[in-house]
């Protein structure tokens, strides 16, 4: 791998513009998307292609937090305010008591934001899209490179399209495409956990923010608020009810693991939460204790996704029958992507163990079989 493309990133993270927050949440959001290994990611020639609408939610979820602290903690230098401030505030104030980050990011990935909050979450989509084509794409590399664009360029235009339901696919089929150079993917792909994690950006994020506020708020405080995820373990307790509850109207269940037939089952994340935030049904199958317990945040080897494929689709199955609308939802955004949604049981297993091989051969979790 060019070691010059490394080289690179270091500069760019510690010598690009200094001014806002934005290279930090446009390089995080970007290598969030990598490591999550979206199902929208494209390889075209020499460049990767992303949905500019999976990288405007994932910058309203980044700020988010930061907009709904008690604490006035800085992302640009001198008086100014960020230009999506009022749109991102208007939106903390809606959902204020009615469940905060939690309840707006459940909106986005299934649910839909309300009629009466639309037209100030689309001004805000738009708002970053402008903001984030037009200021980090557009200087970013420059301590690098004499170029504008000379990383990130913003591809497909926005489109303009009827209003269903804004959520997560909405923002992915209106806010065109973005795309960076194959060997940064590459390097994002392999080292993107150690340079978002706390060693880099998250601490760089936090460390321009106390300096911005004159040294004057906690530096942990400041972290906190950034790291803070919209999924919690109270959501993940709700959706192991949800499926619970519909496998005690069942019976006796087959553990998805063992095959072994119990009436005493937990619901085990296939992909541990530990290890991604996804509270999706179709990443919820039953599982005996014992082997619940031995498995943990290790990572089941495609082959075993494979050798279980028929009892992991007779759950989804019944998952889709029981609530179609919100596992056809989660399964598009984590597993389908564009794909053909009327052969989603088979895409939507090889995307699993595709993801199950990144995780274990580039991230280096570990495998596990029974």
């Amino acid at each position: 791998m060019n070691k010059e493309i490394f080289s690179n990133i270091s500069k760019i993270i510690e010598r690009d513009s200094k001014s806002t927050t934005y290279k930090f949440a446009l390089l995080r959001g970007t290598i969030d998307l990598i490591q999550e290994n979206s199902p929208f990611i494209e390889l075209k020639g020499d460049r990767v292609h992303f949905p500019m609408g999976l990288l405007i939610e994932k910058w309203m979820i980044y700020y988010y937090p930061i907009f709904d602290s008690s604490l006035k903690i800085p992302q640009i230098n001198g008086r100014a305010n960020l230009s999506f401030e009022k749109q991102l505030s208007d939106v903390v104030s809606f959902y204020q008591k009615k469940g905060g980050l939690s309840a707006f990011y459940a909106d986005l990935k299934r649910n839909g934001v309300s009629e009466e909050l639309t037209p100030t979450v689309i001004s805000l989509a738009n708002q970053l899209n402008a903001t984030i084509r037009k200021m980090p794409m557009y200087y970013i590399g420059r301590s690098i490179s004499s170029d504008y664009l000379s990383i990130f360029t913003p591809e497909l235009k926005r489109k303009s399209r009827s209003i269903k339901k804004l959520d997560s696919n909405f923002l992915v089929l209106n806010y065109g495409t973005f795309s960076i150079p194959k060997a940064y993917y590459e390097a994002f792909e392999i080292l993107g956990s150690f340079i978002s994690g706390q060693d880099s950006i998250f601490l760089k994020w936090a460390e321009f923010s106390r300096k911005a506020s004159g040294k004057e708020l906690p530096f942990e405080n400041i972290v906190e608020k950034l790291v803070e995820s919209p999924v919690t373990e109270r959501e993940a307790t709700e959706s192991k009810k949800l499926f619970g509850s519909l496998l005690a109207r069942l019976g006796e269940t087959e553990c998805v693991w063992t095959g072994r037939k119990t009436n005493k089952i937990e619901v085990d994340h296939i992909i541990p939460l530990a290890i991604w935030k996804n509270n999706d049904l179709w990443n919820l199958l039953p599982s005996v204790p014992k082997i619940n317990n031995i498995k943990r945040d290790k990572i089941p080897t495609p082959r075993l996704i494979d050798r279980q494929k028929g009892v992991i689709l007779h759950y989804w199955e019944i998952l889709n029958q029981s609530f179609e609308i919100r596992f056809q939802k989660e399964i598009k955004i984590s597993l389908l992507g564009n794909a053909d949604n009327s052969n989603w049981r088979d895409l939507a297993i090889d995307q699993l163990k595709e993801t199950c091989h990144f995780l274990i051969e580039k991230r280096g979790f570990d495998p596990w079989e029974p």
